[in-house]
């Protein structure tokens, strides 16, 4: 490993004479400040394979959020109860045990957890292309598994494989995207994750509710079968697309780092593909030079500390601001006694909420900066959370449930308005180069870890043969929620309109995350008056 980080450093500190020229930290220079000065619209069109390349890829995520969607959707489907559950009779009839429905919800996060794991040493490995190719391989032959599982033990090994791939895909998506794009896109792409999570989950809304009446084992079978629509048509693009020349550039893969800059930047002339270049390589020598190493044990030490901590808790912070909860609510409003039928048309009506909120969160990061939203985002559903426990506790008539349902509504479009999406944002933008795929992965662990603890307590406060709490869980999560508020003002700092280069910088001075947006830092100044000192020398040895 030592040896690796030496020959990282030297073709960090000699790649940008030797093989891009001596006015390698000018080109580097003028692309940062080109980068910066890009409108939206003009970083479209000097981009545009770029975006074209990342909405692909990303489209894996709208098989997760389909298929994620499905078994915790189905604890209130009366076919699904009747092949996997038991008859606890009277006005219960049909359901799955606590223990059951605890081990179906957390199965496909075990499996993600270990996708993840894996994810961040194999990608860091074989690139990003690679792994998804396999990954999506492995997501066809694990969905026969689920779709012909005969009993729920069957089904939860099932859900546990294709757990594995969704951890791939969850990981994948939002790194290729925040490398492929510039700075002014990087956001919206990056967000862009949770808008296909969000198609994803309104496609598998309108599924389930066309089904829920159906009177047969197809009723929950057609909606496994689904899956299998996605991963061969995603495996074709996956091959044609470019790997990121951010990985290839790690690897001193610099000629195919060159080719793959070409195909990404639309009409871009070879000086701006090598000044693009420039600046990959230095952003990778302003790292090496803080931090060397490229194991998880890495994202533990020193300025990467800081960075792993804000990106596992900001991503965390979905679980935690209540989503377990309320993103799902279809199960909390049948066992409070609404109608099956009206309980799956609010799920509907809530998905496609979450798609819209998704979409106008592209807007409001036009004019707003991550944290600003996030710890907005977050205050906002705590009030939401507080006041359905109130509306719980206070009265359980038909008018209060449907005021709980709103209120769910309003908590599930503030969260898709700033919450959801941004954490993709954050942990895209905020982990280093050099350990990006093993920071993200570490993110999305730490989302799955909570998660579980988070499905085993929603199951209980819900379940009506477990403690049958129903709205009133809301003040737990309220509370939770809360804790991450007090977290992000204190510890989350500010993304927008940054380069990789001036993140660094700026992690590595230890600058407060309140005063990230007004901390001025130019990551070339130093480099470009050394190199105009230098050759004011020359000069004057040729005249002397």
């Amino acid at each position: 490993m030592a040896a690796n980080s030496a020959t990282l450093e030297k073709v960090a500190a000699h790649h940008l004479e030797d093989t891009l020229g001596h006015g390698a930290i000018i080109e580097a220079k003028n692309a940062s400040d080109e980068e910066h000065a890009q409108t939206l619209a003009q970083a479209i069109r000097a981009n545009w394979k770029a975006v074209f390349w990342s909405v692909m890829i990303s489209m894996s995520i709208i098989m997760e959020g389909f298929d994620t969607l499905l078994i915790s959707n189905f604890f209130g489907y009366p076919e699904f109860r009747k092949k996997y559950g038991q008859d606890y009779g009277g006005d219960i009839g049909y359901q799955l045990s606590g223990p059951w429905q605890t081990g179906l919800s957390m199965a496909s996060t075990v499996g993600a957890i270990f996708g993840g794991s894996l994810n961040g040493y194999v990608a860091s490995k074989f690139g990003y292309r690679l792994v998804m190719i396999y990954g999506l391989m492995f997501m066809n032959a694990f969905i026969f598994v689920v779709f012909f599982a005969p009993s729920a033990p069957v089904l939860l090994v099932g859900q546990i494989l294709c757990g594995l791939a969704w951890g791939v895909f969850a990981t994948i998506g939002p790194s290729y995207a925040s490398e492929v794009c510039p700075t002014n896109l990087r956001g919206y792409l990056t967000m862009y994750v949770n808008l296909c999570w969000a198609i994803g989950q309104l496609i598998a809304a309108g599924v389930l509710y066309g089904l829920v009446d159906r009177p047969d084992e197809w009723a929950y079978r057609i909606p496994f079968a689904l899956q299998w629509l996605w991963p061969t048509p995603l495996i074709v693009l996956c091959y044609f697309a470019p790997e990121s020349p951010w990985f290839l550039a790690r690897k001193e893969r610099l000629e195919e780092a060159r080719h793959a800059i070409r195909r990404l930047g639309g009409n871009k002339t070879e000086d701006q593909i090598n000044g693009q270049l420039a600046m990959i390589v230095h952003t990778i020598k302003i790292e090496t030079e803080t931090q060397s190493g490229i194991r998880y044990t890495d994202c533990f030490k020193g300025v990467d500390l800081r960075r792993t901590e804000i990106c596992c808790i900001a991503f965390a912070g979905q679980i935690l601001s209540g989503s377990s909860f309320a993103y799902a609510p279809s199960y909390f409003f049948v066992t409070a006694g609404m109608d099956e039928n009206r309980a799956y048309q609010l799920n509907v009506g809530g998905t496609a909420i979450a798609f819209v909120g998704t979409i106008l969160s592209w807007f409001l990061i036009t004019y707003f900066g991550r944290r600003t939203l996030y710890l907005t985002g977050q205050s906002i559903l705590f009030v939401v959370l507080m006041i359905i426990g109130i509306a719980n506790a206070a009265s359980h008539t038909p008018s209060s449930l449907w005021a709980q349902s709103a209120f769910c509504i309003l908590w599930l479009f503030t969260y898709s308005l700033t919450v959801g999406p941004l954490a993709y944002a954050i942990i895209s933008e905020t982990s280093s180069i050099r350990l990006r795929p093993l920071t993200v992965s570490l993110a999305r662990i730490s989302y799955q870890l909570t998660n579980i603890v988070s499905q085993v307590l929603q199951v209980q406060f819900m379940n009506p043969t477990e403690w049958n709490l129903s709205g009133k869980t809301g003040f737990f999560w309220a509370c939770t929620c809360f804790c991450i508020v007090v977290w992000a003002y204190f510890r989350l700092p500010e993304a927008k309109g940054r380069t990789y280069e001036e993140m660094d910088i700026l992690f590595a001075r230890g600058i407060s995350a309140r005063k990230f947006a007004e901390t001025e830092v130019d990551a070339y100044a130093e480099l470009q008056g050394g190199v105009e000192q230098e050759g004011a020398k020359k000069e004057e040895q040729k005249e002397g």
